[in-house]
Formats: structure tokens, C-alpha cells, sequence
């Protein structure tokens, strides 16, 4: 279980389970979410949101994101939701009209993709009071036909639902609007990119058979991976094709570089081959990391 930083890309936290472990313990859960939130500067503690995947639609892990909150710190939540027989009763009354064409990231309209709210429709006791539920409506691909329940059969659409405390973001126009909630919600698939990068820092090497061994390579995996995020944040942000570089890319083109360390007049020097293609990346890249303060 692991919990990463959108605005970086670095992992804040991660936890080895047994094999057995249910994908909804909330205890798990709680015990990851603090031990990210715990890496986040107290500066940037004011305004967070909280974005997790189906399992955390849980009574006890909402609660406790409404419980986070406090005078000084707002936190915001878009959780997925495992849909019930309820949900599709409540969607069933939606009319026709209430139904809005979704967005893509970028603002533009997803043509053939639908949004709604379904909070008012939402019957079930015992969620936090104030939540939202954002559904989505697509047509199912060939693939998904044979996981289509009785409904979505019927109704020809594949449905998902989002759970959000968000009401509004001050300061951003339509960001109460359905759509603009199911756009953000749907970013949290970024995640799938960093799990990609934690396994090519090695962590597809695992399980292996010590349970503590498995914890040191998880440890080693995971400070590689935020190591190659803020080297890109802080010396490639403007270098085309590695600001955003895979870690396959980054080896390739830096990290095993084509050069000789010598020695001269009692210095050492990093003779670097003037054919490469990307030596100026590599000097670019040193020089800015070496010119960073020294932290106190």
C-alpha cells in the first residue's frame, strides 16, 4: 500500500502487507495516509487533497479525513466508490437532461462521455454529511461486456461512481461543477505512472523470502525513485524529453554516462565524450544541482 505526491511525483509512503491483507483495512489505510502526510512541509499543510482509489471507500477511512480537518488545514477528499444495487436505483431516476458532457484534462469536452450528481438521489446512512457523488456514464468496451451488471446491460452505458467532500475551491471558477470534480478525480490515474517507476527503481525484484529484506529493498526502491523525481524537478525541468523521462531513458542518457574520471594538477576532472548527445544535459544538470544551498 503506497501513497504518492502529484504536485513531485515522489513517494511519501509505502507498506509492505502479507499476502492476505483486505484491500479495504482501514487501519492499514490511516497508517499509510499519516505517514505521507508526515513528509509534506508544514507549509503546504493547509490545502490538501486526498485522492484514493476504491478500496477507501470505507466508513472509517472518510471519517477520518473529515476528522483532519481543523481552523488551519482544509482537507479535501475524491474517493471511488464501489457501486451498490442502491446507487443504481438512484441513477435510474436521473433524468435525461441532468446528464452533461465530461471534460478532458486539459478543459476540452470528452464528446461521448457523460457526468452527473447523484447526491440528493443517495439514500445510504451513515457516509460523512456534506459528501458528494459524482457518476460517470461511458460506453463499455468489448472487453468489459462480460463484467456489465444487470443494469448497466440494460441501460447500454458502464457507470462509475466518485466520493468527494469538495464543495467548491475558492479562487477556481466551476470548481463545484460535476464535471470539473469527475476531471479531477480522474487525474488520481497518474498514480499507475508512479507505480511504474517505483518497480523500474527495482521494486518488480520483489518478494523475496525475508519479510525484512523486502523492507530494505522497498526502502532502497523508493529512495532511487524520489532521488530521479527532484533531479528532473530541480535541474531538468526545462530540458526537453527529461523533464518527464522514464528511468529507463534517464540511465540511458545520464545516469550511465560515457565518461572517464581522471586526475591532473591535483584535481580530478569528468572528461565526458563531446559526441554524446546529451552531455550538455549532464553539465547543465550538475552544474544546478551543485549550486543548490546546502540545507540546515
Amino acid at each position: 500500500m503506497a501513497a504518492w505526491c502529484a504536485n513531485t511525483g515522489e513517494s511519501l509512503a509505502m507498506e509492505l502487507r502479507p499476502g492476505n491483507a483486505g484491500a479495504n483495512t482501514v487501519a492499514d489505510h490511516v497508517r499509510v495516509l499519516a505517514a505521507a502526510l508526515a513528509q509534506i512541509p508544514h507549509s503546504s499543510q493547509a490545502k490538501i487533497l486526498i485522492r484514493v482509489d476504491g478500496a477507501g471507500a470505507t466508513h472509517g477511512l472518510l471519517e477520518h479525513l473529515e476528522a483532519l480537518n481543523t481552523a488551519r488545514r482544509t482537507v479535501r477528499y475524491s474517493v471511488g466508490w464501489k457501486m451498490t444495487d442502491a446507487d443504481e436505483r438512484a441513477i435510474a431516476k436521473l433524468p435525461e437532461g441532468t446528464w452533461e458532457t465530461s471534460l478532458k484534462q486539459n478543459g476540452d469536452l470528452q464528446e461521448g462521455y457523460f457526468v452527473a450528481e447523484l447526491s440528493d438521489l443517495n439514500t445510504r446512512d451513515g457516509w460523512p454529511q456534506g459528501m458528494r457523488l459524482i457518476v460517470r456514464r461511458v460506453k463499455p468496451s468489448g472487453r468489459q461486456l462480460g463484467k456489465l451488471t444487470a443494469f448497466e446491460k440494460k441501460t447500454g452505458w458502464r457507470y462509475s461512481i466518485t466520493a468527494t467532500n469538495i464543495r467548491h475551491m475558492w479562487g477556481i471558477a466551476g470548481s463545484h461543477q460535476s464535471q470539473f470534480l469527475d476531471a479531477l478525480h480522474r487525474s488520481h490515474a497518474g498514480v499507475e505512472d508512479r507505480v511504474r517507476t517505483n518497480k523500474a527503481m527495482g521494486l518488480h525484484n520483489l518478494p523475496s523470502k525475508s519479510w525484512e529484506m523486502n523492507r530494505g529493498w522497498m526502502l532502497g526502491a523508493n529512495l532511487a525513485a524520489d532521488l530521479d523525481a527532484w533531479v528532473r524537478l530541480l535541474a531538468l525541468h526545462d530540458i526537453d524529453d527529461l523533464a518527464d523521462a522514464e528511468p529507463d531513458t534517464m540511465r540511458f542518457r545520464l545516469y550511465h554516462l560515457p565518461a572517464r574520471l581522471t586526475t591532473h594538477a591535483r584535481r580530478r576532472w569528468l572528461r565526458i565524450d563531446s559526441t554524446w548527445p546529451w552531455a550538455m544535459a549532464f553539465t547543465t544538470c550538475w552544474q544546478r544541482l551543485t549550486d543548490l544551498p546546502a540545507v540546515t
